[in-house]
């Protein structure tokens, strides 16, 4: 049994997982909450403003695997606090971008900086929490990527519209730095060849990484396939909320500034809550005996068709009736949330999480550089957000086939 001090222990890393997904959400989100006072102040029109939000997703899609890969072979540690610095300096040289060309570069060295984030935290919990726990772990630091997203979403307002938005980027991005002296600290002992245990940490020298190549391959496989393509899905979705949700409410709704602040967090919160249940259930599920795979999968499915509200909320005329629904169709994809990362860990061996989960997001980063991009075009074309939405709902369902018919076995090496 695990001593008292070895569980407060595992709980502490929980909460450097957490915390470590507020500031990245905080500071990734910061543009597309930024994004109405700079299309004003900068002359941009949405559709730039589009090519602007992707160029984040070209860095950090292409970097999943080679950093999914690094974590399964540097180690937690070192693959997610290097990348930490790297994506807050980043999100500082925002403040002092004057010209495109330059906004466009620091939004790419933000991706390459936050590539590791996702397989380095999916890593960490199939390295040092049971598999009766880490859904719990798994949608605790996932609903610190919403509660990133609301912060900043409230705060963000508050900040841009008394101080610009140059004093907001260097802000959000030289505060979050403290995080990495805990992270260093407590992480050295827990990293180290000789931790053994389920407990104490895991001895990662005794699960090899594949090689590069070997971990290319694995797209081949049926379930990793799945996971890949309906991960896509679930990604492109998910920032149609996050790049466009303020642009939305302020352009095509007519919320104030404030309003826009207030209205735009709610949903994150509501989806912050629905994560942490979900996390919570699935585990319960599986601790009274039901298979992993078949629970996680169920809740990943429900979660997607439930996000589909997404589609009404784009046609209903009252403003306040597409916030409700646009808030009920995040709190359905925070069903998925925790699931679609602790399915992979169900169908992966220890050894490979960090790369499959490296795949997984790559799929769903494609999402993400399709997302802004074709929801910026529509907007602009058709004057409305209604026929952009309509086209997430679509994706959606085909997302919620991938996982249903292709994600079934466990994954071989």
């Amino acid at each position: 049994m695990e001593s008292l001090r070895e569980s407060s222990q595992r709980w502490w890393l929980m909460a450097l997982l957490v915390s470590g997904m507020v500031f990245c959400y905080s500071q990734r989100g910061a543009l597309s909450v930024a994004a109405p006072f700079m299309i004003h102040d900068l002359g941009l029109s949405p559709s730039t403003m589009g090519v602007l939000l992707s160029a984040f997703f070209w860095s950090y899609s292409l970097m999943q695997i080679p950093a999914g890969w690094l974590v399964d072979r540097l180690g937690v540690r070192k693959a997610y606090g290097i990348g930490f610095a790297i994506w807050s300096a980043a999100t500082v040289s925002t403040g002092f971008a004057g010209r495109l060309g330059s906004l466009i570069s620091a939004r790419i060295a933000l991706g390459l900086g936050q590539a590791a984030a996702f397989p380095a935290s999916a890593r960490a919990v199939s390295n040092w929490f049971r598999d009766r726990e880490r859904g719990t772990v798994t949608g605790s630091y996932l609903t610190g990527v919403r509660l990133g997203q609301a912060l900043v979403s409230a705060v963000g307002a508050v900040i841009l519209a008394r101080h610009g938005f140059k004093y907001f980027f260097v802000l959000i991005g030289i505060v979050p730095m403290i995080w990495l002296l805990p992270w260093f600290l407590f992480l050295r002992k827990w990293e180290r060849p000789d931790a053994g245990g389920a407990a104490a940490g895991t001895n990662t020298a005794a699960a090899p990484a594949i090689t590069f190549v070997r971990s290319l391959a694995l797209i081949r496989q049926r379930s990793v396939l799945g996971i890949f393509l309906g991960f896509f899905a679930y990604d492109y979705a998910w920032y149609v909320f996050v790049n466009w949700l303020p642009s939305y409410l302020m352009m095509e709704r007519k919320f104030s500034a404030t309003e826009m602040g207030l209205y735009s967090s709610v949903p994150y919160f509501a989806m912050s809550a629905t994560v942490l249940l979900s996390g919570f259930f699935s585990d319960a599920l599986v601790r009274r005996g039901f298979r992993e795979i078949r629970v996680r999968k169920v809740l990943v499915i429900f979660g997607l068709l439930a996000c589909c509200l997404i589609v009404p909320a784009g046609l209903v005329e009252d403003k306040m009736a597409a916030v409700w629904l646009l808030t009920l169709a995040l709190a359905g994809l925070g069903v998925a949330t925790p699931n679609t990362w602790t399915l992979t860990q169900a169908v992966c061996s220890r050894n490979i999480v960090g790369t499959v989960s490296g795949i997984q997001n790559f799929g769903g980063n494609l999402g993400g550089i399709l997302a802004p991009l074709l929801t910026g075009f529509i907007a602009q074309a058709t004057s409305s957000f209604a026929l952009a939405l309509g086209v997430t709902g679509g994706i959606l369902i085909l997302g919620a086939l991938c996982y249903l018919f292709l994600v079934s076995r466990q994954i071989e090496i």
